[in-house]
């Protein structure tokens, strides 16, 4: 009767967290940071050449007499490689902002809600393909953890409009969140310096931002409110004279634009490293109140 040769075990989920977290360590300058177990399975469950890494570096480990540089999976290995290290320090800097946050969020980010989120938003952080994006990616994780300003479902949203949006709509956004009430021409302005012909390829594009920020609820132009936040209506003015011959310009220059209430949330959630904390208290008879901390 002849003998199967060994075959490797499917490691379980717990072998599989230890694995990941010794490669972690040996990627990572600080080997006495925290991870918790469920966000990492969370976080690098989500990215699928994960485990594939994980287990390339295994194999060559157990047959490194054998590697040649020319190797399929030592070329595999080393296009990851750089991948695992950007992924290495998106999670160190994850950490080091739970850590400064404190043990009052560790139930929070080891919630199956809180857990849902950190996949998503690693499926779109694998996708990114500029460091900006992943940045936002970083920024929206770690304070969707530590800040409860808004429910988990628009934070589901706001990871959408970073698989959405491209960097130079996010360029018009922080023009807006610097100095809301700017004009398409100020935006233009602040980010180029030099208005092109309103036929041009860059006239096209900056209105196509600004069409797709508008519909997308992202931004608004800026409007008179009632006491109680009712938008007033506005009435169109009676034209005198002569009409204009032209259609108006991509870079007008009267009609202030605003974040509107959501595009603030995105801002401070994804295009902001640190956000105020909302911490929850009890109070005989009146539920739960929230406090505002810097």
């Amino acid at each position: 009767m002849t003998e199967r040769p060994n075959t490797p075990r499917d490691p379980s989920n717990d072998d599989k967290v230890e694995l990941i977290k010794t490669e972690i360590a040996k990627l990572t300058p600080s080997r006495h940071r925290r991870f918790f177990d469920k966000f990492l399975l969370a976080a690098l469950g989500s990215i699928p050449w994960v485990g594939g890494f994980i287990s390339t570096m295994a194999s060559l480990k157990m047959e490194a007499g054998d590697i040649r540089a020319d190797d399929m999976r030592t070329q595999w290995l080393n296009e990851h490689h750089r991948k695992m290290s950007l992924l290495v320090a998106t999670l160190n800097d994850i950490s080091d902002r739970f850590e400064r946050i404190g043990e009052q969020i560790d139930e929070r980010i080891q919630s199956e809600d809180y857990l849902n989120l950190v996949r998503r938003a690693f499926r779109m952080w694998d996708q990114a393909d500029t460091e900006e994006k992943r940045k936002y990616v970083a920024n929206l994780v770690s304070n969707a953890g530590g800040t409860r300003l808004c429910p988990d479902d628009v934070i589901r949203l706001f990871i959408d409009w970073l698989n959405l949006y491209h960097e130079a709509h996010f360029a018009v956004i922080r023009a807006i969140y610097r100095d809301p009430g700017v004009t398409r021409y100020d935006i233009w302005m602040e980010i180029h310096g030099q208005i092109p012909r309103e036929d041009s390829a860059e006239a096209d594009l900056f209105k196509l931002l600004i069409r797709d920020l508008s519909t997308g609820g992202v931004i608004r132009q800026e409007r008179e409110t009632t006491v109680d936040g009712r938008f007033l209506r506005k009435y169109p003015r009676q034209a005198r004279g002569i009409a204009p011959t032209t259609i108006e310009s991509a870079f007008e220059a009267t009609r202030p634009y605003v974040l509107t209430a959501l595009g603030q949330q995105f801002v401070h959630y994804a295009m902001t490293d640190v956000v105020s904390r909302i911490e929850y208290k009890e109070e005989k008879g009146a539920g739960q109140e929230g406090g505002v901390h810097e």
